[in-house]
């Protein structure tokens, strides 16, 4: 695709987020990755989403290098290249400081997979990180994130599984494009307010049953998936 097309994707995304309600002021962050050249665009620094243009995204190279903006890239840009750089499927990164995920976050607390709305996009918890060490935050403290997520993710799927919470900080979400990790970041959200509730209702309650979440989970995705229509299916 053309850069003029990656910012405005990257412009949307970025407008979801606040649409949606997951970050106010100027909270928050959304990026996508040209699958073909490796460039990456973000929404820059500090920019209130009410301002925020196409022409003010940041296209970056694979290795972080300014391309294309006059403004200061996200500070969270760190992450986001080390994300794609340890999930080569995903192309498509979103941070927010939505509440209920960041309650989850603040007491380290992974949100478990206990009913089927959370299974129909999450396959199995939503894990939380480790909490970085002292040394990883006096040091490259926003790559040393994108590491402690990678580290999250060993034996999963992140496409499986898009989302992750930072233990004491917040929730990234992740997709095959900028739209698809802003879906995620909504639901991930709606997934964490639900769990909140339940385990208000019944603390420590069961979990959803393998089977069942087999069921919900691979009916909307993978090659047997049978939800919704197929492509060109008349509406």
């Amino acid at each position: 695709m053309n850069r003029n097309e990656l910012k405005e994707r990257v412009l949307a995304a970025n407008l979801e987020i606040k649409r949606s309600g997951l970050a106010i002021l100027t909270w928050g962050n959304a990026s996508m990755r040209d699958a073909a050249s490796g460039e990456i665009a973000i929404k820059p620094s500090g920019v209130a989403y009410e301002a925020l243009r196409a022409e003010d995204i940041v296209v970056l190279g694979p290795e972080g290098q300014i391309i294309e903006g006059a403004l200061r890239p996200s500070s969270d840009t760190d992450t986001h290249l080390c994300l794609y750089r340890a999930f080569p499927g995903v192309n498509g990164v979103v941070h927010a400081h939505s509440p209920y995920a960041v309650a989850f976050a603040q007491a380290g607390l992974a949100i478990p997979c206990l009913g089927t709305t959370h299974a129909d996009s999450f396959y199995g918890e939503i894990p939380c990180t480790r909490a970085l060490s002292e040394e990883e935050i006096a040091g490259r403290y926003e790559w040393e994130t994108g590491k402690v997520i990678a580290e999250a993710f060993a034996g999963r799927s992140p496409l499986h599984t898009p989302g992750v919470l930072v233990s004491g900080h917040g929730p990234f979400a992740f997709g095959g494009d900028a739209e698809s990790a802003a879906q995620s970041a909504v639901i991930l959200e709606e997934v964490a307010k639900m769990a909140l509730l339940t385990l208000q209702l019944r603390p420590g309650g069961a979990g959803a049953e393998k089977a069942l979440m087999d069921k919900h989970f691979f009916r909307k995705h993978g090659e047997n998936a049978s939800y919704g229509q197929k492509k060109g299916a008349p509406r």
